[in-house]
């Protein structure tokens, strides 16, 4: 897999010793530590030959081999890689030339620091997206993942979720923010892991839920403090961007921020700084962000309950994580593996599923998703005696789950009109019984114990109303 640019190291070509310090001390007070530097422009192509660069800036004044001569040799050979010119010459003529030839910037010296360091920023940027979209092409084409271990967690046979591990393959590898999306109970720590594992970050993976945290605690927990910032603040305390720095920082339930949060979040996000409580001078973090919700953003920024600017920050690559009826193949798999672990826990021979069982559960929508299967499992070898795993517990919290959801409000409910339209006239109870037990054995696959179930009967009294409504002559 090619390294994408904004984990790669940016080159400084000049020939000017004061210039190449200077420049160097610049980027890395704005964040971008890795930076070499070179004095000899003879040595340019053996150190492209020898290693990978995220972006180059070349001075075009220099003895032995010109900046421009080398312009030419880097474009041709290593077109990949983005080229900044920063030199004293602001002839017109030159810097179009410099730009037909291939170069992404012309920066006249003396250059303003904030020109010189948003020119590298954006050109980092740029070249990540497109080294991105070219793995995210080859992956996609591709059946096979680079790194299966990661992913061994993950409990899943789906075509579905194997595309997703792709993707992350590909993204893991950029700095920018990752937002992951699911309903509860779907694993979205598991994945943020996945990802951190992937990104071969040298720093800690560091999770924190914000749910409930108070503008003052968020503060605190993420920045730290000085000491003396509060009172009973008697000692300096470092916050969870400095344990995760070189890493990842992992927020769970990020839709549960609160407005003044979400602004340092973003300021973190845009500046890649922030400011423990009681202190005047910003640090600077190098933390790789990754935060996850079960809620709506976009929803919510309707609602102004979340920022626009932060959410767009927050997904510049997004993981959505299906839920368990959406993936119902993976339901057997999951099902074996919490027997197994549930019978070494409760020191348990692990007992056989009934074949029914996954049919079952195929046709529940598990608002747990893998959490509550998981649940369900444990309750179940917990109660286990012998023979195989007794269904009697998973249909008692499946009947249990559908009598405690809300009946259809009045605007739901379909009313006589609708029921006219429906079978082009009033529908006796016969035929609405009909109706049911059809679309019961439907989501069953034809299973009549899990369609029993599903309509609250004995698979007896089903058996009894699927005769009764067989045609004449149907044995």
């Amino acid at each position: 897999m090619a390294p994408v640019c904004d984990n790669l190291p940016v080159l400084l070509v000049d020939d000017e010793p004061n210039i190449l310090f200077s420049s160097r001390t610049i980027l890395r007070s704005a964040g971008i530590r890795d930076v070499e530097t070179c004095d000899d422009s003879r040595l340019v192509m053996s150190l492209l030959g020898s290693r990978n660069f995220g972006v180059i800036i070349l001075d075009l004044f220099m003895p032995h081999i010109s900046g421009q001569e080398l312009l030419f040799d880097i474009c041709r050979k290593y077109p990949h890689i983005p080229v900044l010119i920063m030199t004293a010459s602001d002839e017109l003529e030159l810097a179009v030339q410099c730009m037909k030839a291939g170069a992404h910037d012309y920066l006249v010296k003396p250059v303003d620091k904030t020109r010189f360091v948003t020119s590298v920023q954006r050109t980092l940027e740029l070249c990540s997206l497109r080294n991105e979209v070219h793995l995210l092409k080859e992956q996609l084409l591709s059946d096979q993942l680079e790194h299966p271990e990661v992913f061994s967690p993950i409990i899943t046979g789906s075509k579905k979720m194997t595309s997703i591990f792709r993707y992350m393959e590909v993204i893991s590898c950029s700095r920018q923010p990752i937002l992951i999306t699911g309903e509860t109970g779907t694993g979205k720590e598991l994945f943020a892991t996945a990802i951190h594992q992937l990104s071969g970050l040298s720093g800690k993976l560091v999770c924190v839920n914000v749910a409930g945290l108070d503008d003052n605690l968020f503060s605190d927990t993420l920045f730290g403090h000085e000491r003396g910032a509060f009172t009973g603040a008697e000692r300096a305390r470092a916050g969870l961007i400095s344990q995760a720095a070189g890493g990842t920082l992992f927020l769970d339930e990020i839709g549960d921020l609160r407005e003044a949060s979400q602004v340092k979040l973003l300021r973190l996000l845009q500046e890649g700084e922030y400011y423990p409580i009681g202190s005047d001078v910003p640090r600077k973090s190098d933390t790789r962000v990754v935060v996850a919700t079960n809620k709506n953003l976009q929803q919510m920024m309707g609602k102004e309950l979340f920022r626009s600017d932060l959410y767009y920050r927050l997904c510049a690559h997004h993981v959505h994580i299906p839920p368990l009826r959406e993936r119902t193949e993976d339901i057997p798999f999951l099902l074996d593996y919490f027997i197994t672990r549930a019978a070494r826990e409760f020191k348990k021979k692990a007992p056989a599923p009934n074949p029914e069982l996954s049919r079952l559960l195929g046709s529940y929508a598990f608002p747990g998703n893998v959490r509550e299967l998981q649940a369900m499992v444990y309750d179940a070898v917990a109660r286990h005696q012998s023979g195989v795993l007794s269904m009697d517990s998973f249909k008692s919290i499946i009947c249990r789950e559908q009598a405690e959801q809300a009946p259809p409000s009045d605007q739901d409910r379909p009313d006589a009109e609708g029921l006219r339209n429906l079978f082009g006239r009033f529908p006796t109870l016969k035929e609405m019984n009909n109706v049911l037990v059809t679309a019961a054995m439907d989501l069953a696959k034809g299973n009549q114990g899990v369609a029993s179930t599903l309509l609250g009967i004995s698979r007896q009294a089903l058996n009894q109303r699927l005769k009764r409504q067989a045609p004449a002559g149907d044995s």
